[in-house]
C-alpha cells in the first residue's frame, strides 16, 4: 500500500505514540482498576463481589455489539471521530460509577463504559494502525501492544496506592481526570492523518467480507479464540482472589498483577522473529497451548515467588495472543476489509471476556477453590489450541 504525502513519518510516529498512550490510559482506568478496587467496593456498600463483577461483565457484553459498528464505520471513515466519541463518553461515564448511590445505578454506569470500550480500547486503535502503516503493521502493532501491556503494570499499583489515602469512590474520581486528561486530547489532537483508501484485495483473499465471516475457517477462529480468552480474561480479574486463597496480602497480589502487565510485554518482544519462523497455523496453536500451560502452573503452586513468577509467564503469553489476535485477519484474509472482520472477530472475544470474571468467580465457588478454577481454565484452553489447526482457510 502506498503511504499518502500526507502521512509522513512524522506522524505515523505521532500516530503511534499517541495510541500508545491512549491504550495504557484506557486499558488502565477501564479494566485493569476494577480488580484492586473490586475488594474496597463490596465491603465500602455491601455489594456482593458476585453482583459488581456482573456489571463489568455486562460493560464487555455492551463492547462487543458496538465493537461491530465501530469496526464497519473504521474501514470507512477511520478512528479520529469514533474514537474521541468514546473517550468523551469515558470519562462521565467512569464519574458515574463513582458516584452509583445503589447497586442499579452502578449496573447503569458500567454499560455506558461498556459503550465506551467498544469504541477506544485495542480493536479500533488495530484497525488505525493497520491502515495507517500498510506492510510495516506488525512493527506498529508489535509496539502498541508492548507500551499497553504496560497498563495494569502503572495502573493496577497506582489504583492501590490511591486506594490506600482515599475510597474507592474518590479513588474512580481520580482515574477518570487522569482519563479525561490524556485520552480526549489524545485522539481529537493526535489522530489526524488523512484515512487511506482501502488495500487492493489480493487475488488468494475473498473479496466478500460477509462470506468470510459464514466460511468454517472463520467460525473455527472465533471459537478457538473465544475460549483461549475466556480462560486469559478469568485468570485477570481472579489473580488476586487465587493469591490471596494462599495466604498472599493485598498489596503483594496487586504487584504480582502489575509484574503480569510486564510480562506481556517481554513476551511480545519476539512475536515478529515468530511470524518470520512459523506458519500462522503453527504459531496459533503454540501460543495457546502456552496459555494452557502457565494457566495450569498457576493452579498448582503454592509459594509466593513461585506464583509471582507464574504470573509473569502468563502475562507473556497473554500478551503474545493479543498481537495473535491483531493479525489474524491479515494473516489469514489480507487488510481490504480488517475494521468489518476484526469486528466481527472481536465481538464473541469480548463476550467471552465479559463472562470470565463473573464465570471465574462463580467456577471457584462451585469448584471450592480458584486452584481447582485455574486447572479446569488451562484444561480448555488445550482444547482450544487443538481447535486452532482448523482456522486456516485453504487456498481458492
Amino acid at each position: 500500500m502506498v503511504v499518502p504525502d500526507a502521512a509522513t513519518r512524522t506522524g505515523l510516529r505521532r500516530v503511534l505514540v499517541v495510541l500508545c498512550a491512549t491504550e495504557i490510559t484506557s486499558w488502565g482506568v477501564l479494566y485493569y482498576a476494577f480488580p484492586v478496587l473490586a475488594g474496597h467496593i463490596t465491603a465500602s456498600t455491601g455489594w456482593s463481589t458476585t453482583a459488581i463483577t456482573a456489571a463489568l461483565s455486562a460493560s464487555q457484553l455492551v463492547a462487543a455489539l458496538v465493537g461491530i459498528a465501530v469496526g464497519r464505520w473504521l474501514d470507512h471513515r477511520g478512528p479520529r471521530g469514533v474514537m474521541t466519541a468514546g473517550s468523551l463518553l469515558a470519562v462521565p461515564s467512569v464519574v458515574a460509577v463513582a458516584v452509583s448511590p445503589n447497586l442499579v445505578c452502578f449496573l447503569v454506569a458500567w454499560l455506558l463504559v461498556g459503550v465506551a470500550m467498544g469504541a477506544v480500547l485495542y480493536p479500533p486503535a488495530f484497525a488505525a494502525l493497520t491502515r495507517w502503516h500498510g506492510p510495516s503493521r506488525v512493527r506498529a502493532l508489535t509496539v502498541l501492544t508492548l507500551a499497553a501491556g504496560l497498563a495494569s503494570t502503572v495502573f493496577a499499583p497506582l489504583t492501590a496506592w490511591l486506594s490506600e489515602s482515599l475510597d474507592w469512590r474518590a479513588t474512580y474520581l481520580v482515574l477518570a481526570g487522569i482519563l479525561a486528561l490524556v485520552t480526549i486530547p489524545g485522539h481529537w489532537f493526535g489522530l489526524r492523518l488523512p484515512w487511506p483508501p482501502r488495500p487492493p484485495i489480493e487475488p488468494h483473499h475473498a473479496a466478500d467480507p460477509g462470506r468470510v465471516a459464514r466460511s468454517r475457517a472463520f467460525l473455527t477462529l472465533v471459537v478457538a479464540f473465544g475460549v483461549a480468552a475466556f480462560a486469559s480474561y478469568a485468570i485477570v480479574v481472579n489473580l488476586v482472589p487465587l493469591l490471596a486463597e494462599r495466604g498472599v496480602d493485598t498489596g503483594t497480589a496487586a504487584v504480582a498483577l502489575g509484574l503480569g502487565g510486564a510480562g506481556q510485554v517481554a513476551g511480545r518482544l519476539g512475536y515478529a522473529t515468530l511470524t518470520r519462523r512459523t506458519s500462522v497455523r503453527t504459531r496459533t496453536a503454540l501460543i495457546l497451548l502456552a496459555m494452557a500451560a502457565t494457566t495450569a502452573l498457576l493452579g498448582v503452586l503454592t509459594s509466593v515467588l513461585a506464583l509471582v513468577a507464574a504470573a509473569v509467564l502468563a502475562g507473556m503469553a497473554r500478551g503474545v495472543f493479543t498481537l495473535l489476535q491483531a493479525t489474524a485477519v491479515t494473516d489469514r484474509w489480507g487488510a481490504a476489509h480488517y475494521g468489518h472482520l476484526t469486528g466481527l472477530l472481536s465481538a464473541p472475544l469480548t463476550i467471552m471476556m465479559a463472562l470470565a470474571p463473573f464465570a471465574g468467580a462463580a467456577l471457584a465457588d462451585l469448584l471450592d477453590g480458584y486452584a481447582t478454577t485455574f486447572l479446569l481454565l488451562g484444561a480448555i484452553t488445550v482444547g482450544a489450541a487443538l481447535l486452532s489447526l482448523t482456522s486456516t482457510p485453504k487456498p481458492p
